[in-house]
């Protein structure tokens, strides 16, 4: 079985911060080694395994002040954001879906 199995095996058998933790050290290693390329495999990786990316990145945004250049990650972080989530679109309604 290669790496990828295994990861993919072991990140489905663990609770939720587990999870994150593993996605984490998986993608980013360290909060000194998150950059703009890490982060957004860490957003990835947290819709591939079913964990919401938002909740992931409040996760990660709890470690901003071990983040290198965080206010540029954090920049990165929201435009993967908008352009990933379902609640980047908006939803029209009219009165006749109203009543």
């Amino acid at each position: 079985m290669n790496n990828d199995n295994q990861f993919s095996n072991f990140i489905n058998d663990v609770s939720l911060q587990t999870k994150i933790e593993n996605i984490w050290c998986n993608t980013c290693g360290s909060w000194a080694n998150c950059n703009e390329a890490n982060i957004q495999a860490f957003l990835s990786q947290c819709l591939e395994y079913g964990i919401d990316p938002q909740f992931g990145m409040g996760w990660v945004e709890q470690h901003k002040n071990e983040i290198p250049n965080w206010s540029r990650i954090s920049a990165v972080s929201l435009d993967w954001l908008s352009d990933h989530s379902s609640t980047s679109s908006p939803i029209t309604q009219t009165d006749e879906n109203l009543s």
